[in-house]
């Protein structure tokens, strides 16, 4: 069972990635309707190609943007959009299947059986909230609401956590020792969690409002540690969330935050925290994030190029994950399910 959670959380990691690239390549509002059944069919032959093509022209991407674009250019960014969709089917029968078969032979106690059925029905809401956000491009401006881009990406990083947690709960089994030494380090550790939460929410405000587009360079913004107009729009709650310097500027300080709290948990892990699997994992943890702020200055004085870009929302989930492991290991393991099901093949096969 925990390997089934965990090849969930493999393909939601896929998810988040392949969004990334598709976002980084303007493919998202490719496809203009949502069609969860018979959406899983791609066109086929020319005049399919052409009524998709008609359908993408009535929508403001294409009037404001793209205009001019021929239906080969069309085909790529439409391959995209549909791979992701695609995926996103796959993580649900994924899901569905084993689940339906845990529950026919009574592999889940109720606790277990009702904390994987919420993460299915949050991954239910996701494909949902993933068309309410694409709509919001298809209205009158020709990109997606960077409010409903975060909530997508946020529920999806959500969603990956718990199983990572529910999956290391079957897994784990912490020593006496290591849960007495646990207590003290683990409101720590939360709040990197949350951190690291707070600035991929705030790379999907970034992304959202094209603010890595604007001020490549760093440190300084304008000439300055805090660039100017910072504070236009009105009501003043809305800069911190659509005005372009100081979106860019909350996920700098945010980055830079969550980097120092993540090296200097480390570093008092070497000093006070036994030899434990946490303190293992905080190795990783640490190196993640170095190698992370390194690809966000990279990404940015780049002009956020789609490899740059990929890999930087990839190396947030690296950074996300390894802190989550250290959080989880601190904590006692789940009650194993009955029957207990080890990875492999079954004996009674």
């Amino acid at each position: 069972m925990a390997c089934w959670l965990l090849g969930l959380t493999g393909l939601v990691l896929a998810m988040v990635v392949l969004g990334g690239i598709t976002r980084l390549n303007h493919a998202g509002l490719s496809i203009v309707d949502w069609r969860p059944l018979v959406g899983v069919l791609p066109p086929f032959g020319e005049e399919a190609w052409q009524a998709l093509f008609a359908d993408y022209k009535r929508f403001p991407e294409y009037r404001e943007i793209n205009r001019g674009m021929t239906l080969g250019e069309f085909k790529e960014i439409f391959w995209l959009e549909y791979a992701h969709r695609l995926l996103g089917r796959i993580v649900g029968i994924a899901f569905a299947v084993p689940f339906i078969w845990f529950l026919v032979r009574r592999a889940f106690d109720r606790p277990l059986a009702l904390k994987v059925l919420a993460i299915g029905i949050l991954g239910g809401l996701q494909g949902l909230l993933g068309w309410y956000m694409v709509k919001s491009g298809l209205v009158d401006r020709p990109d997606v609401s960077p409010y409903r881009l975060a909530a997508h990406l946020g529920l999806a990083v959500a969603i990956y956590g718990c199983l990572i947690w529910v999956a290391l709960g079957l897994l784990i089994r912490n020593s006496a020792e290591q849960l007495r030494q646990a207590a003290r380090w683990r409101a720590a550790i939360w709040g990197a969690v949350g951190l690291v939460f707070l600035t991929i929410l705030s790379g999907a405000f970034v992304a959202g409002n094209d603010a890595g587009l604007a001020y490549n360079t760093f440190p300084l913004m304008a000439g300055a540690i805090v660039p100017p107009d910072i504070f236009l729009i009105e009501p003043l709650w809305r800069n911190f969330f659509e005005n372009v310097p100081l979106v860019q500027l909350d996920h700098r300080l945010l980055a830079m935050l969550t980097a120092l709290v993540v090296i200097l948990i480390w570093a008092a892990a070497l000093r006070w925290l036994g030899p434990t699997p946490t303190r293992t994992v905080l190795h990783v943890a640490a190196a993640a994030v170095v190698v992370q702020f390194v690809l966000g200055i990279a990404t940015l004085l780049t002009f956020v190029p789609v490899p740059l870009g990929a890999a930087h929302q990839a190396g947030a989930m690296v950074v996300f994950t390894a802190i989550l492991i250290a959080l989880r290991l601190l904590y006692p393991p789940a009650p194993p399910p009955a029957p207990a099901r080890p990875c492999g093949p079954s004996r009674s096969a």
